[in-house]
C-alpha cells in the first residue's frame, strides 16, 4: 500500500474556489445535497469536508473586504490584496 502523495505548501496556500461566488454557489449545492439525506456515508463525510473548506473560504474573504471597508470609512486607503 502506498501512501498518500503529500501536500506541497502552494497547494496550501491555493485558495479553495476561484471566487467567493463561485465558492458560495457551490456550498449552497453541498448544502442541498447533505439536506436530502440521501447520500452513502463515505460521500457525506467527504461533501461535509469539502462544505468546511468552502466555509473557510468564503469566511476569509468577507473579513477581508470588511477589513478593507475599515479602512476606508477611517479615511485612509492603502491598496488591497485580493488573494
Amino acid at each position: 500500500m502506498t501512501p498518500p502523495p503529500a501536500r506541497s505548501a502552494a497547494a496550501d496556500t491555493s485558495p479553495v474556489a476561484p471566487s467567493y461566488e463561485a465558492a458560495l454557489q457551490e456550498l449552497e449545492q453541498l448544502v442541498a445535497q447533505l439536506d436530502a439525506g440521501q447520500l452513502p456515508l463515505d460521500q457525506l463525510l467527504t461533501r461535509y469536508q469539502r462544505g468546511a473548506e468552502l466555509l473557510a473560504f468564503c469566511r476569509d474573504r468577507l473579513q477581508a473586504v470588511e477589513q478593507q471597508i475599515q479602512v476606508f470609512e477611517a479615511g485612509q486607503t492603502k491598496p488591497w490584496n485580493d488573494e
